[in-house]
């Protein structure tokens, strides 16, 4: 397992299963399950000996997956950014170039960073076979052993067996998603599994077999490598190389090209979790087959999922409904149309609505504000400052701020001025005087910010220091 480096890719924007997944809060960073993200549970099911593994994601996305890391004590051996998305292909070129500078028989196990899996046991399991088959210098893909006629995935037919049994076989072919007819038949055929988009090969086999089909794209991820910029904890890739990178995926750019493959079938309660109704699949249910998370009282309900962020939810007399209410949105859907609450993101974002972007709670490396209330010239915010975090040293062109500790201590400069601030004491910040808050402390600072001017956009900031690397030029 030492050779293994587990390579999770945390782009997506799960826009089907909005309002809890945003574009700056997409579904692999939300609790949808249990206390742990889809990412932390993604990191905590990989198998124990395996290195470090490496993060892709974007810009956007970087002190939460930082952030994500840490609240579950464990280590990365990077964090790529990506300047611009590329798809998959890129993505896993650019590890592979990245662990071969390190160990040239090292493997990838490449993961996604939103998908459920029930049973850990046999995921372990299948991935031991991919392994072996790895360092018989095969790409191996694990084939989702199908539950239904599911019409939403791609397929994969397999061939014959690898050796003598059935724990690994060649690939006849990759299908695109069918309509229902054609998956029951493919169903009842008992040859073809869903496509997981999981994989397992060495990282030089992978590059031998990319160079072979797509060498435009190998060329542009071996140039970018070759130029990596190290960042606190993150490693960016020079935004002029890659964005002259094709957008493909390994799919199409390889295993749809390559002799070597070979599907793996893993039967472990896998799930994408790609919509509210596959949501409810996964979540347990009450005797009349609801499934909640949160405050909620239900009467005459069946069928149904209800989830509830900060306050009391209740229904009456509904059947097969999907409910989930958020500080800033409810969403309330018939759970067999739920693919189409993508249609309700699409039009959020023509009309230039906030709430397809973030949640009323945003996430910063420092911590996270909520926005408690807003009106005409004024918003209040309640901030938390994580201990030993900074904002930035900054300035507004069109707002003042004023400051009131809830808890904690705050470290302040307000023009020329530096002081602490307790439980109960304020400050005031005019327009235009350069100010910063910082958590000095050992234990998270909470503090009430009230705003107040003409403009009140985030983008009204103008930074001359900061320990994330956010100056402003």
């Amino acid at each position: 397992m030492n050779n293994i480096c587990p390579v999770i890719l945390c782009g997506g924007s799960g826009t089907r299963l909005w309002p809890l997944s945003r574009k700056q809060q997409p579904k692999q960073f939300s609790r949808l399950l249990n206390d742990h993200s889809m990412l932390q549970n993604t990191i905590q099911r990989i198998p124990l000996g395996t290195q470090n593994p490496i993060y892709i994601c974007n810009e956007e996305h970087r002190f939460i997956v930082a952030e994500q890391i840490r609240e579950i004590d464990t280590s990365n051996k990077a964090i790529l950014l990506e300047p611009v998305g590329r798809n998959t292909a890129p993505a896993i070129a650019l590890a592979a170039f990245m662990v071969l500078k390190e160990n040239p028989d090292a493997i990838l196990l490449v993961l996604a960073s939103d998908h459920n899996i029930k049973d850990t046991s046999a995921f372990h399991k299948a991935v031991e076979h991919a392994t072996k088959l790895a360092e018989q210098n095969f790409l191996a893909t694990f084939g989702i052993v199908p539950t239904s006629p599911h019409a939403g995935y791609g397929y994969i037919q397999r061939g014959k067996a690898i050796g003598h049994s059935s724990n690994a076989y060649s690939v006849k072919k990759f299908v695109e998603k069918p309509n229902v007819a054609k998956a029951n038949e493919y169903l009842k055929s008992g040859e073809y599994y869903w496509n997981s988009g999981m994989f397992a090969f060495k990282a030089s086999q992978y590059l031998e077999e990319l160079n072979k089909f797509r060498p435009d794209i190998y060329q542009v991820c071996e140039d970018a490598t070759n130029n990596l910029i190290a960042d606190l904890d993150f490693m960016r890739i020079d935004e002029t190389i890659f964005s002259e990178c094709a957008d493909e995926s390994i799919d199409y750019a390889v295993m749809e090209k390559t002799s070597k493959t070979a599907v793996v079938p893993l039967d472990a309660g896998w799930n994408d979790v790609g919509s509210w109704s596959a949501l409810w699949d996964e979540m347990e249910k009450d005797s009349n087959h609801n499934a909640v998370k949160g405050d909620v009282i239900l009467e005459s309900t069946n069928n149904s999922l209800i989830y509830s962020e900060n306050r009391l939810v209740s229904a009456v007399g509904i059947d097969n409904i999907i409910i989930v209410d958020t500080p800033d949105a409810l969403l309330v859907a018939d759970k067999e149309t739920v693919q189409d609450v993508k249609l309700i993101v699409e039009k959020l974002k023509v009309n230039n609505r906030k709430e397809h972007l973030h949640h009323r709670e945003v996430y910063r490396p420092w911590g996270h504000f909520d926005s408690v209330d807003v009106g005409e010239r004024f918003q209040v915010k309640r901030i938390t400052v994580n201990a030993g975090a900074k904002l930035s040293v900054q300035m507004h062109h069109h707002r003042a701020e004023h400051w009131i500790v809830v808890s904690g201590t705050a470290k302040v400069k307000n023009g020329e001025r530096e002081f602490l601030l307790t439980e109960n004491q304020s400050t005031y910040i005019p327009i235009g005087t350069i100010h910063s808050l910082e958590n000095p402390g050992k234990v998270d600072l909470e503090l009430i910010e009230v705003q107040s001017g003409a403009y009140l956009g985030e983008d009204d900031i103008v930074r001359y220091e900061d320990k994330y690397g956010r100056i402003d030029s």
